[in-house]
Formats: C-alpha cells, sequence, structure tokens
C-alpha cells in the first residue's frame, strides 16, 4: 500500500500480507507515513467505499475519505458530486505505483523476509524523493 500526495511523491508505503482487504490497511498504512502531519483529504478507488472507514479516519486522523460509492451500495449515498471531481487526478497514484516497479528489485520480490522487502520499497521512495525534488 502506498499513499501519494498531489504530485504523486510518496507520502506512506507499507507492506503487508495480501490476506487482507485494502479498507482494512488504510489506518496502518497513514500511521507509517514518511511526514508528521496526515493528509487531510484522501482520495480512493470503490474499494474504500466503507462508512466506518470513513469515521474511523476522521475521528483518529482527521482526514476526509473521497471515493466512489460501490455500485450495490444499499446505504444512502454519503459522498458530494463536487468533491467527487478530485477522483479523476487519482491516476497520480498510478504513476507513483509505475515508478516503483521501475526497479527490478520490487517488480520480482527476491527478499525472503517482508522487512527487507519493504526495505527495499522504502528505498525506491526515498529515490523518487530525491529524483523529483
Amino acid at each position: 500500500m502506498a499513499v501519494a500526495d498531489r504530485n504523486g511523491l510518496p507520502v506512506a508505503a507499507w507492506t503487508t500480507s495480501g490476506a487482507r482487504h485494502e479498507s482494512q490497511l488504510v489506518v496502518d498504512t497513514l500511521d507509517a507515513r514518511f511526514v508528521e502531519e496526515a493528509p487531510h483529504v484522501l482520495i480512493g478507488d470503490k474499494a474504500y467505499d466503507s462508512d466506518a472507514l470513513d469515521e474511523q479516519l476522521k475521528l483518529e486522523l482527521g482526514t476526509e475519505l473521497i471515493s466512489p460509492h460501490r455500485a450495490r451500495r444499499v446505504r444512502p449515498s454519503t459522498q458530494d458530486g463536487r468533491k467527487l471531481r478530485r477522483y479523476k487526478r487519482r491516476w497520480k497514484v498510478e504513476r507513483l505505483f509505475a515508478w516503483l516497479m521501475q526497479f527490478r528489485r520490487l517488480v520480482t520480490r527476491w527478499e525472503l523476509y517482508a522487512p527487507n522487502f519493504e526495505g527495499f520499497v522504502h528505498l525506491g521512495c526515498l529515490i523518487i524523493l530525491l529524483r523529483r525534488l
């Protein structure tokens, strides 16, 4: 999991097993951020459509979650269309993953232990930050 700022630069990166759903990993990823201040707005895809996650982010970090609703949502809509306009800029996060995939060591995970792999992910994020700043 990774969180990027409005320019596509990494703000947080965190690795874990693939058994948990993305919406359960958001708070842990934001706790592992590289900067002190939590983001004010977090834009996610339809997988993040969770009222419980929205409330948890507001209470714990003061972060507003913007994500489009799933097609089969039963509860009433909570997203405003004006704020959902920001969703079209989510491609910048995908650009961050494309930058990370330029590092061969991250594309093919050769590390046996997760902390070693996470260290290389953080090293890749550091190189991206140094190139762009």
